[in-house]
């Protein structure tokens, strides 16, 4: 039984903000009243790395976006996710190829969960490729051969330079 619409716009809506006081994550709406569902999400991940191919290269590229599609369902039902940016990922299928998300995220899915971990899993998720576990498509496979054959290294962050202040 879907909960009542107005007690689900009140979740979301304190879910949109927590996602923005904790995480990176830069939330946009489709409709900001949430009058009609399924309701769409443009999420932004800037300042997080992920790796692309460029040419035969992989680099990374730190911003991302994702559209998570949220049903009247919700929170009894899982978002759907939609990759949008390119991306050379085991566990995240080209835009091309569908967008789709592979994460244990999505299959542990529950009443208790919510959008800021989920956001945050993802960003682990694009800093960290699991190999061991890609989808079937082409790029996915490619992608899972090329990091279960890397050393595991870490991932070059993106810090802001803080100024130095001189004091006379």
């Amino acid at each position: 039984m879907p909960l009542p619409v107005e007690i689900l716009r009140s979740r979301l809506a304190n879910e949109f903000s927590a996602c923005e006081r904790g995480s990176r994550a830069i939330v946009q709406l489709s409709d900001p009243e949430m009058a009609v569902f399924p309701v769409s999400i443009d999420v932004g991940l800037p300042k997080v790395p992920g790796p692309v191919l460029e040419g035969e290269k992989v680099v990374y590229r730190y911003d991302h976006r994702f559209r998570m599609i949220i049903t009247k369902n919700y929170p009894f039902e899982k978002p759907m996710i939609i990759w949008l940016t390119p991306i050379f990922h085991p566990n995240i299928m080209m835009p091309e190829d569908g967008g789709h998300l592979c994460t244990r995220l999505l299959e542990g899915w529950s009443f208790n969960s919510n959008l800021v971990t989920f956001i945050k899993g993802i960003e682990m998720l694009l800093i960290s490729p699991n190999g061991s576990s890609p989808f079937g498509t082409e790029s996915c496979t490619r992608a899972a051969q090329y990091f279960n054959a890397q050393e595991r290294r870490c991932v070059p962050l993106v810090v802001p330079v803080q100024p130095k202040v001189v004091c006379r």
